[in-house]
C-alpha cells in the first residue's frame, strides 16, 4: 500500500454532515474496499468560506483506488497526492489532548 494525502475543500456545512460522511467512508473502506484502501487519519479545517474541509491520510493500492473510494462515499477528492516521507518534529497535539 502507498500513502496519500487527500484534500477535500469546503465539503461540509457542519460537523453533523462531516460525521455522516465519515461513517460512510469507514463503511466503504472497511466493507467494500478493505484490500485497496485504508483510512489512517483526518485533520478537519475551517475553510475561508466558513465551511469544513479536511486533509486526510490514506493508504491505497494506488491513487485511483483512493479516488474510487471518494466516489463511492459521495465525497470529493480535490487533491490526491502521494506522501513521500513523514517528518515528525513534535507529537501530534490531537493525540496528546486525547491522552490527557
Amino acid at each position: 500500500m502507498n500513502t496519500f494525502a487527500i484534500r477535500r475543500i469546503s465539503n461540509w456545512e457542519n460537523t453533523a454532515e462531516l460525521e455522516a460522511a465519515a461513517s460512510r467512508s469507514a463503511q466503504v473502506g472497511n466493507e467494500e474496499m478493505p484490500d485497496r484502501v485504508r483510512w489512517i487519519r483526518t485533520y478537519v479545517v475551517r475553510e475561508d468560506d466558513g465551511r469544513l474541509g479536511t486533509v486526510c491520510i490514506y493508504q491505497g493500492a494506488d491513487a485511483e483506488a483512493v479516488r474510487e473510494h471518494a466516489r463511492r462515499t459521495g465525497m470529493q477528492a480535490d487533491e490526491v497526492v502521494p506522501v513521500v516521507t513523514t517528518v515528525i518534529v513534535r507529537d501530534d497535539p490531537a493525540e496528546q489532548a486525547a491522552a490527557a
